[in-house]
């Protein structure tokens, strides 16, 4: 077995099974070491500078000492420091996307996803570029402003051009008031040359999920296809920062394996990203494994409940303060909404994982990947926000003015960031409110407007949002952006 390295860029290395199994031996005999974790969460909690907050972050180790204790009050004070890290670098901002299907095709073999090659029940769809249009239409008239592009993996029928040509058409829309100004991409695993066309074709986050780190289970979990290869799957974010991709985003999905395993693992590639690349990721997903057409959850061991689903999200924030956080669909309104406060930034609304979903008016079955149990338009996602007091924001500024990689992450370490996500998510929020809300959500949104400008700290980018925002009500339409 190979010696835990995180700057190694072989996968048994970084993700070093037995170093796992020591940290979580190490959190079980720690688990009710009052001393060592009163010191954890002492570090994990933001320290107040003169530009905002600075966090320490916390290793894999110390992260999983707090996710072991059983300590109801240790759980308390984990979630009560979560939700400061969260307003500390993320104020009340949640930002908004929809995922687009692309292809159901697939070559792999994998047990979890009703695309696997042997489901022969499920209808195998690709869209079309002009279909790829009529899709992009039907988010636009939403609403949406950021998109993540989903595909099966299989060479013939969803290659590297088919994925090029669909960004491509993506960005090409201008509908209306609608613009799609930023995809993020979701395929499988491929070369350092692939990443370097995506990056030329301009994509935002490349977002591949790990599934298990489980190395073992992972193999049994992908009996068949490229997928099967694990070192080449994880190492994959390694390929795409040297394909010049500087914002990857991961994700684990809980239910595969056992949970404090995947929680370890999740952190030590957090911390390799950041020892080889000088940047960790820029988001992280958490998503569980949910019924699909051939699917049944409960045939997997590492099924989570509610609760312990809480807490492994507040953990993440307090391990890396810094990280985008992302909650789907996959989770239901109730879920949803307790996650928002113990790190999530990032949520799905209005969601089809059909292939070819939005364009239809009945919500299609057939060929979707999961079960989607939030399934409220995305004005009723966006009202429900505004009421919980989250700000929902469109914003995709930082893409577009080049604050990506150690640049947004030197940002927001510096709390400098917050001088750019508040305008800009209160400016993305009048957009969709003049252009797509209902009179009730408007009402709110415009309400929130107008107390959230005056929490806008310096006077000049108050005073150039608030005109800003004035000309989108008068429909005197710019780009408008920090």
């Amino acid at each position: 077995m190979a010696k835990y390295n995180p700057k190694s860029l072989h996968a048994d290395e970084f993700i070093n099974h037995q170093e796992i199994l020591d940290t979580l031996e190490y959190a079980e005999q720690n688990k009710n070491n009052t001393e060592l974790i009163n010191s954890i969460l002492e570090k994990a909690r933001p320290i107040k500078t003169a530009t905002g907050c600075r966090c320490n972050g916390l290793t894999h180790r110390e992260a999983s000492v707090l996710l072991a204790s059983n300590d109801p009050q240790v759980t308390e004070r984990i979630y009560e420091i979560a939700e400061e890290i969260k307003l500390a670098f993320y104020g009340n901002r949640i930002v908004i996307f929809a995922p687009l299907y692309l292809s159901n095709y697939c070559v792999n073999g994998c047990v979890y996803c009703p695309y696997h090659l042997k489901n022969k029940t499920i209808p195998r769809k690709k869209l079309t570029q002009e279909e790829v249009k009529a899709e992009v239409i039907a988010l636009q008239d939403m609403g949406h402003k950021r998109l993540a592009i989903e595909s099966g993996e299989d060479p013939l029928h969803n290659p590297i051009e088919y994925i090029l040509e669909c960004i491509d058409t993506i960005y090409s829309i201008k509908h209306k008031n609608g613009a799609i100004r930023r995809v993020n991409v979701n395929i499988a695993a491929t070369t350092v040359e692939n990443y370097k066309k995506l990056k030329d074709a301009g994509i935002g986050t490349y977002i591949l999920f790990q599934e298990t780190y489980h190395k073992e289970s992972y193999l049994s979990l992908h009996p068949t296809g490229p997928k099967h290869d694990y070192d080449y799957h994880t190492e994959a974010m390694d390929r795409a920062m040297q394909g010049g991709i500087d914002d990857v985003g991961l994700g684990v999905l809980f239910g595969l394996e056992l949970y404090k395993y995947e929680f370890a693992g999740l952190l030590m590639h957090a911390e390799h990203l950041e020892a080889v690349h000088g940047v960790g990721p820029h988001t992280i997903s958490v998503p569980r494994v949910k019924r699909a057409d051939d699917i049944d959850p409960d045939d997997f061991d590492g099924g989570i409940d509610d609760e312990t689903f809480e807490k492994i999200t507040a953990c993440i924030r307090l391990a890396v303060p810094y990280t985008g956080m992302i909650i789907s669909t996959r989770e239901s309104q109730e879920v949803r909404s307790k996650l928002l406060r113990l790190g999530i930034s990032q949520v799905s609304g209005g969601s089809r994982t059909s292939v070819g979903g939005y364009a239809e008016e009945e919500r299609p079955h057939d060929t979707e990947q999961f079960d989607v149990s939030d399934q409220r338009t995305l004005d009723e996602v966006v009202a429900w926000l505004m009421e919980n007091g989250h700000i929902p924001s469109f914003c995709t500024a930082c893409y577009r003015e080049g604050r990506t990689g150690d640049r947004f992450m030197s940002l927001c370490k510096s709390g400098q960031i917050l001088n750019c996500c508040h305008p800009n998510a209160l400016m993305t929020l009048s957009e969709y409110l003049v252009d797509y809300a209902s009179p009730r959500t408007k009402e709110l949104g415009f309400e929130m407007i107008e107390k959230e400008l005056k929490r806008i700290p310096k006077e000049k980018v108050r005073a150039i949002a608030e005109k800003n925002i004035e000309d989108i009500k008068n429909s005197n339409r710019r780009d408008f952006r920090f």
